[in-house]
């Protein structure tokens, strides 16, 4: 009986710390809108030039890589599929799953994770080393609202730069498809293109946008939250970090699993 009740006594107390957690990422999420949204309206401006600065950082900096992945991630798509559809004589179907593919799914879920990887646990790293060195409560102390002056800018960043990569992802995607199936398969330029255009409809261009918006606030809110959180030195800023990838890349699958049901389920 006893073993009973520490089985339930655990998964309790876990629950308990998962609505804990949640109830502090809502209030700093809430935080943040106002700042974003409700602020400006009063006369507090945004910190335009942070905002452009994290902009390169999340964005710029992170093209050569989400390229480099979703064009490698295309050709593989289209050799794959490619290989099965040849034995029915339907090679030409490529194009529609190397798009179909790219832009309702790998495109937004691929670059969010990179962005988690590579910006996400920065944003964590950054904030958790200006906690313990004590630096946001100089902020505070000096009259600089923490939220205002190091979230939203990452927030905002975000919510402009992963839409605007996994458009890029999209298309660098779907350029790699073509390219192995030019090389690869008989198949003409236009007849490809034609397919794709055919294949691609309004609803998996919008979805896959949506998504990474999601996705982005996803990341931002982790990652401050996480980063907010720092306790114990340079080993709680690298721990913090982990739960920061791996907290973000959970929360990143789920949402994708969420609204392709919304999106879809009607297929």
């Amino acid at each position: 009986m006893e073993f009973v009740f520490k089985i339930f006594g655990s998964v309790g107390r876990n629950v308990l710390i998962f609505l804990a957690h949640l109830g502090r990422i809502v209030h700093l999420g809430n935080r943040t809108f106002y700042w974003i949204f409700v602020a400006p309206l009063k006369g507090k401006g945004l910190r335009w030039q942070s905002t452009i600065e994290q902009g390169v950082r999340i964005g710029y900096e992170s093209i050569p890589i989400v390229t480099l992945i979703s064009f490698f991630v295309g050709l593989i798509i289209a050799m794959q599929s490619a290989y099965q559809l040849q034995q029915f004589g339907a090679t030409i179907y490529t194009a529609n799953l190397v798009a179909v593919s790219i832009t309702r799914e790998l495109a937004p879920l691929l670059t969010a994770i990179v962005i988690t990887g590579r910006s996400g646990s920065a944003i964590t790293a950054e904030i958790g080393t200006m906690k313990v060195a004590e630096e946001i409560d100089a902020l505070k102390t000096m009259g600089f609202n923490p939220v205002k002056f190091l979230v939203v800018p990452k927030t905002l960043a975000m919510l402009v730069m992963l839409p605007t990569l996994t458009v890029i992802a999209d298309f660098l995607g779907i350029l790699g498809g073509y390219t192995i199936s030019m090389l690869t398969l008989d198949l003409t330029s236009v007849r490809y293109i034609n397919q794709t255009v055919d294949a691609l409809t309004f609803k998996d261009l919008i979805s896959g946008l949506i998504k990474s918006a999601f996705f982005a606030l996803i990341i931002a809110k982790i990652g401050c939250y996480e980063g907010f959180n720092v306790e114990g030195g340079a080993e709680g800023v690298g721990k913090s970090t982990t739960r920061s990838v791996v907290a973000s890349m959970f929360l990143i699958i789920a949402a994708d699993v969420f609204f392709t049901a919304i999106f879809y389920s009607a297929l």
